[in-house]
């Protein structure tokens, strides 16, 4: 229907943004209102609410809900999930708790371990195995499984994740487990891993169906009262959820696997980055996103954001191998406790920032909700950066003298500072942080960051971006409009997207394109299944990438694999090339005689609903200037006076020197000086860093 309206919303630690898109009147409008972490739907209904009622538009004409939840991530952060059992292969009950033999940091003597998320009190053996052919397969008992269950349920376990040893080749006694469940009518949640991850690599299998099992009761609950309260409100619309792979589902799927859902608001702000490239001609990019509570970046490589066959949360600074593995698909991201809310204290004579955050409830002391402790938004107040009578687009009102008083009693006192020295202290050890991440996804990946481009959103990204670019030597930063929600904007570009992998390790060499075609087809006809699902509308797009390496390796790189359709000699031909660029890229070199074989298969398919971004803005006379404020920009320094700018008054092409700040209705934009800002025809804040062109 032309008449419906799109309604997209992301929840975080501090706010919940939304964007309503009326196609028919050719609006979009943003909105923000403060998150409640204890019942996020709460929010989401009064955001909804207001936002519908501010536009005048009936609940009746709202026909697509997009959403994007931290959920699924919270409770494995924090440890708050379901009480979970595992059951596995007898004689394997160690294999969560161990973990991999290699040290993520080799000459750490206090080397803490990832915290699994169940304890071994928690796991229970199950007598079976398969074997090679040739030898008969070891069947579990049914009465021992249904004893297993029995002392499971007896033991007021919520959840069952079950992972048996070689269960992503044959999957029959995992079925079977799933069976005697259904067939025992148990009220419990049961996760198999040969559907969660018919992977091979026994370690990371376990560790990705125990958190889908450890989530899903958490996830399903709170889906479940979202589209309770929706209806409520009159809107029946259908409701889309992000995956971390950039791709939507139903609530249906993302119910029955919410290990998939764990990156699902980051992945919408890269998605939206990408779409800025696209509108301005851009193909390399590196995102900052940074909210209330923490701080996500990410790089888009040639139009395109990586995605990762595999995916670490809760990581030990930032290090690979330090946190728990999932092997889900997910965009490339590096995400930090580094936000507006996140808590300054005195540390070793210096200033540390985070991981704790203030969130929203009771939120900075600014905001005047019963917060005590200086966050980065307080010292950002008092630097003079944001406007203390109009912050939110003018929702709320900011509290200056509680955030000075905050920072004089808790850091400037103790550090012997004056109050706006230790402001500019916290604001610089907060981008400093933002700086060592942005580091590690450039340039210790392999990317020049000065050949990128940064694109900064969230509430309090565009207050840090300019800062962070200048110390990367990054030439050029893009704010887009809607900065401010630009989670809730990337939503608005994202499709209905599924993906499948599994383990088959197939050497390629003549021969082996009929296996390569029969496990295509076979992933193919289970993505169309859920597609089927999703919608009947829309075009279809289909890819299969493998990981590879090797004959002989023991870790692969992912490459996309040619038509297995095509000539055998000429698929071989093209695989070998294609492998050969992706090794060298990443290694430096390749071997060309070498043979290779590829491990993990993994099929997407999406259908091509997105609607792409809001229309542009900016459409003003160039008179933009409102008003002066004082603000501080360097330690030691006197406070100048800046110009403060409307982002809505400025016109095309038009440009607008730092040191100053430019104001919009969901975030703030600090400019340094000599850096120079247009919008461009497209809407988006384009800066030339220190006048770099």
């Amino acid at each position: 229907m032309t008449d419906t309206v799109r309604l997209s919303f992301d929840i975080g630690g501090t706010f919940t943004d939304f964007v309503l898109q009326d196609p028919a009147r050719g609006r979009t409008r943003f909105w923000k209102t403060l998150s409640t972490p204890h019942a996020p739907e709460k929010a989401v209904v009064q955001g909804v609410r207001d936002l519908l009622q501010a536009e005048g538009v009936p609940a009746s004409r709202v026909g697509m809900l997009l959403h994007a939840t931290t959920v699924a991530t919270n409770a494995i952060l924090e440890r708050k999930g379901a009480k979970t059992a595992l059951i596995t292969t007898k004689g394997f009950r160690d294999v969560l708790l161990l973990g991999r033999q290699k040290r993520y940091s080799t000459y750490n003597m206090h080397l803490a371990k990832p915290e699994p998320l169940i304890r071994r009190r928690d796991i229970f053996e199950l007598d079976e195995r398969m074997f090679v052919k040739g030898r008969a397969p070891k069947v579990p008992d049914a009465a021992e499984i249904d004893a297993l269950l029995a002392q499971i349920v007896q033991a007021g376990y919520e959840a069952v994740a079950v992972c048996l040893l070689h269960a992503y080749l044959d999957a029959t006694h995992e079925r079977l487990v799933a069976e005697r469940v259904e067939a025992l009518g148990l009220a419990i949640d049961v996760s198999l891993s040969c559907d969660v991850s018919p992977r091979y690599r026994e370690y990371e299998r376990t560790s990705t169906v125990v958190a889908n099992a450890y989530v899903k009761p958490i996830v399903a609950r709170y889906v479940k009262r979202l589209e309770t309260a929706l209806k409520a409100e009159g809107i029946g619309a259908d409701l889309y959820v992000m995956q971390s792979n950039g791709g939507l589902v139903s609530p249906e799927l993302a119910t029955g696997a919410p290990v998939r859902i764990v990156e699902s608001g980051p992945a919408a702000g890269v998605l939206m980055c990408r779409a800025v490239g696209i509108e301005e001609g851009i193909k390399d990019l590196l995102t900052f996103d940074m909210g209330g509570t923490t701080a996500k970046l990410g790089a888009i490589d040639n139009g395109e954001p990586a995605i990762l066959p595999t995916f670490e949360v809760d990581q030990v600074q930032y290090t690979k191998g330090s946190g728990l593995p999932l092997n889900i698909s997910a965009i490339e991201l590096l995400e930090i406790g580094a936000g507006g809310g996140s808590i300054a204290v005195p540390h070793l004579g210096g200033i540390r920032i985070g991981p704790e955050s203030a969130g929203s409830e009771p939120g900075p002391v600014c905001y005047g909700r019963g917060g005590t402790r200086p966050t980065v938004t307080d010292a950002n107040l008092v630097l003079g950066y944001l406007n203390p009578g109009a912050f939110n687009g003018g929702n709320m009102r900011l509290d200056l003298a509680g955030a000075r008083e905050a920072i004089r009693l808790h850091l400037a006192e103790p550090l012997g500072l004056s109050i706006e020295e230790a402001a500019i202290g916290i604001h610089l050890m907060a981008t400093a942080n933002m700086d060592r991440a942005l580091r590690i996804v450039s340039v210790e990946r392999g990317r020049d960051p000065r050949q990128y481009t940064l694109v900064g959103f969230g509430g309090a990204g565009p207050v840090h971006a300019a800062r962070l670019a200048r110390s990367l030597n990054i030439p050029k930063l893009i704010l887009p409009r809607g900065a401010g929600v630009g989670s809730a904007v990337g939503l608005l570009a994202a499709d209905p997207k599924v993906d499948y992998s599994l383990t088959r390790l197939i050497p390629l060499v003549p021969g082996c394109t009929p296996y390569i075609r029969r496990l295509r087809d076979d992933l193919r006809a289970r993505a169309d299944s859920d597609l089927d699902r999703l919608s009947s509308t829309g075009d279809r797009s289909h890819g299969l990438v493998t990981s590879a390496r090797y004959a002989g390796q023991g870790y692969e790189i992912t490459v996309p694999v040619p038509d297995p359709d095509l000539p055998e000699a000429e698929f071989l031909a093209a695989f070998r090339t294609a492998f050969g660029a992706a090794y060298k890229r990443t290694y430096g070199y390749h071997d060309a005689e070498r043979p290779i074989e590829a491990v993990d298969w993994t099929f997407h398919a999406a259908l091509g609903i997105g609607a792409g971004l809001s229309a542009a803005s900016g459409t003003g006379d160039g008179s933009s200037v409102i008003g002066t404020r004082r603000a501080w920009f360097d330690p030691g320094s006197d406070g100048i006076e800046i110009d403060i700018h409307d982002r809505y008054r400025m016109a095309p092409g038009v440009a607008v020197t730092g040191p100053c700040v430019i104001e919009e209705a969901e975030t703030t934009i600090v400019l340094l000086s000599g850096d120079r800002a247009e919008i461009s025809a497209c809407g988006n804040l384009v800066i030339a860093i220190g006048g770099q062109a």
